[in-house]
């Protein structure tokens, strides 16, 4: 589809960007040195369509409130033939950030861009790619990436990702990188105050002006304080590559506001406060250092962000949903509109929510429940997970007085309460709109937070080894606060998907800090195991995962360390028996702690504790690609070594694994398969 310049005008304007309009090709007339040192953050491009692309850079000026650059788009990397040239504002109330929609561009095209000053001073250059057009057949290629920890740790896997896509044949390099949020970490740690943790070095991001601390962290509450972070993550080289290679479409998770906030709530470690102004600060400084089709409705202006004036105060209503109905929370989650689907050829629509904005309190939070099953670490009652999870609408809106574990018996705190909603209810809505409509062969769900099921089954643990013995009736849910517990919304959107016979749908997830593959499945035994997708999770860039963590802070002597670490004789560290226990169950685990003979580990698996996972690894950090055709989905999983120093090797440093999934298209009513290759390298305990 075609559109007008005016069409475009309008597109510019509701995005807050400057128009710049493609023509016949000629040589660049431009005078241009490259200056980085005036663009410490280099360029970037985001949310490309068959037409047009959003550029992005930022270029600080000593003097004055405005200055103009000029952006230039080239069929070439010399600017021999340059497509589009276009005033770019720079401005002291955008912190000197610049956004250009590039209108009337080719599909399926690389072009170049760069940033020139009046004075000719040039940023890097760019590359970026237009999308296929809706009916464009051919393969689908591209990445997605959660987790950036730059204060605890190196990106080395964008080089790799950079090394191997440079060397790849065209028709199969990365067409753009999903960043699944987490792009920044809003609690800082500064290494005068903490020289590492566990094994890691504190690398320094800057100072936080005017910000909050609680413990070692700290943490911002103004509009510069987020623009600080940003700038101390974008100093980064190998995430400055990336962005000038790549186009990036992203969503932010809870550590681009708050680690623990939700809607305009704000918490890192301590109670939660009202932060309605940190919320929109931390939208306005995201919509400032990621380029984007995210919608800003509080202003018009194509040069800032235009916060609303808010103020903080207590939520004290909420509506049917759980979304606070006082009006300051509603300015604040609303100034940016993140969720947004994205059309790219004829076999990828991608459908990208939101996951903190518009959920609902945490149901997990009542301190009551929390001492259930203390000998059991990580582990709560599925059954009252899913209890919790209810809330008012739980057993057809008859939900129990009380929640039990063994002798333990608590009044059931959201007995009264909404049903846990992670997407609220106008997000879910058009969500499920869009995955109704979609014409494309695969519908794939693009959010911050992972879906499948965590849980184990200490039921089948031998009798004695700890004081007080599982409950035999349910399972052991190893995790709160994503999708793998939001059992009645999950449920909802996979019987869409199965009752509206939905094929091609998947799920590309992060925030886990890990890798898994599986299925998408509203139930497991002794439920109907009925998978209507496939789901996938992407390891943390950089982030301390979930195995690190244990092998610093779990007990050796606790009764039940067999469960997720075991010490082998000889090996410098532990092996990662919590795979183990999430894909095959305790008795595997406690075998293969006792032999060392994985065959018959994995003989004494549980076939009803996971039939949804093909693969987990807790330990795992790197990145995944997906590569889709007419017919197949192919998930390669690239897993690199713990990144606590920055690798000097043009290839990032050496990998622990490559291992791919694939999956053929299937029909309405049949279940989908993964096959699994391990390509290179050890997977470990991880199948």
């Amino acid at each position: 589809m075609t559109l007008s310049r005016r069409d475009f005008m309008g597109a510019a304007a509701a995005l807050g960007a400057s128009l710049a309009w493609g023509g016949p090709s000629r040589a660049s007339r431009v005078r241009w040195r490259e200056r980085r040192d005036l663009y410490p953050e280099g360029v970037a491009s985001g949310d490309p369509d068959p037409n047009s692309v959003i550029l992005w850079t930022r270029r600080r000026f000593e003097d004055g409130q405005r200055h103009l650059l000029t952006v230039e788009v080239a069929e070439d990397e010399a600017f021999r033939r340059v497509v589009a040239q276009a005033r770019a504002p720079v401005a002291a109330p955008a912190d000197w950030t610049t956004r250009v929609l590039v209108g009337r561009l080719k599909p399926a095209r690389t072009y170049w861009y760069r940033f020139i000053d009046a004075d000719g001073n040039g940023s890097r250059i760019g590359r970026t790619i237009t999308a296929p057009l809706d009916s464009d057949p051919r393969a689908v290629n591209f990445a997605f990436v959660s987790c950036q920890d730059v204060n605890e740790g190196k990106l080395n896997a964008y080089r790799r990702m950079i090394f191997e896509d440079e060397r790849a044949a065209p028709e199969n390099q990365l067409g753009f990188v999903l960043h699944l949020g987490d792009f920044i970490y809003e609690v800082v740690e500064y290494p005068e105050e903490v020289k590492t943790r566990y094994d890691r070095t504190i690398y320094d991001v800057g100072s936080i002006p005017d910000g909050g601390k609680i413990g070692k962290f700290h943490y911002p509450l103004t509009v510069d304080g987020y623009r600080s972070v940003y700038k101390g993550y974008l100093a980064e080289p190998d995430l400055q590559d990336a962005r000038a290679r790549w186009p990036f479409v992203a969503m932010w998770d809870n550590h681009e506001f708050s680690w623990q906030g939700w809607q305009s709530i704000q918490q890192a470690g301590g109670p939660p406060r009202p932060g309605q102004s940190i919320k929109v600060a931390a939208n306005q400084a995201w919509w400032e250092y990621l380029p984007s089709r995210c919608r800003k409705v509080s202003g018009a202006s194509l040069e800032k962000f235009d916060a609303p004036a808010v103020t903080n105060v207590a939520i004290e209503k909420w509506d049917e949903n759980g979304l606070g109905d006082e009006p300051n929370n509603l300015a604040a989650i609303n100034s940016l509109i993140g969720y947004r689907s994205y059309r790219y050829g004829k076999h990828l629509d991608l459908i990208i929510t939101d996951q903190h904005s518009y959920r609902s309190a945490d149901p997990f939070s009542d301190p009551s429940v929390a001492g259930f099953g203390p000998e059991f670490p990580g582990m709560f009652p599925e059954d009252a997970a899913r209890i919790l999870d209810g809330g008012r609408s739980f057993n057809d809106g008859n939900p129990p007085a009380e929640i039990t574990f063994n002798d333990a018996r608590v009044p059931n705190s959201r007995k009264g309460a909404p049903p846990q909603t992670i997407l609220g209810a106008a997000q879910k809505a058009w969500f499920k709109d869009r995955l109704r409509k979609s014409k494309a062969t695969w519908k794939i769900w693009g959010n911050s937070e992972g879906a499948p099921d965590s849980r184990c089954d200490p039921q089948n643990l031998p009798a004695g080894l700890t004081k007080e013995s599982w409950p035999k009736t349910t399972y052991a849910s190893m995790s709160s606060g994503d999708y793998g517990t939001a059992y009645r919304e999950r449920a909802e959107i996979y019987d869409l998907v199965r009752d509206e016979g939905v094929t091609g749908f998947a799920i590309v997830s992060g925030d886990r800090h890990s890798f898994w593959a599986g299925y998408a499945t509203s139930e497991l035994p002794p439920g109907k195991f009925d998978p209507v997708g496939l789901s996938f999770v992407g390891a943390s860039l950089s982030s301390a995962g979930t195995m690190e963590a244990y092998e610093h802070n779990f007990h050796k002597d606790h009764p039940l360390r067999p469960l997720f670490l075991v010490d082998r004789p000889g090996a410098a560290t532990p092996g990662w028996t919590y795979n183990m226990l999430l894909k095959h169950g305790v008795r595997s685990c406690l075998e293969y702690a006792k032999s060392f003979d994985l065959k018959r580990a994995r003989s004494l698996s549980n076939p009803d504790l996971a039939p949804h996972l093909e693969f987990v690894d807790l330990g795992g950090h790197g990145y995944a690609t997906v590569r889709l055709t007419a017919h197949e989905m192919r998930t390669e999983f690239v897993c690199i070594p713990r990144p606590i120093t920055r690798s000097e090797r043009p290839d990032g440093g050496p990998l622990r694994y490559r291992v791919v999934h694939s999956a053929k298209l299937w029909a309405a009513g049949e279940r989908p398969k993964l096959a699994q290759q391990v390509l290179e390298g050890d997977v470990g305990l991880s199948i």
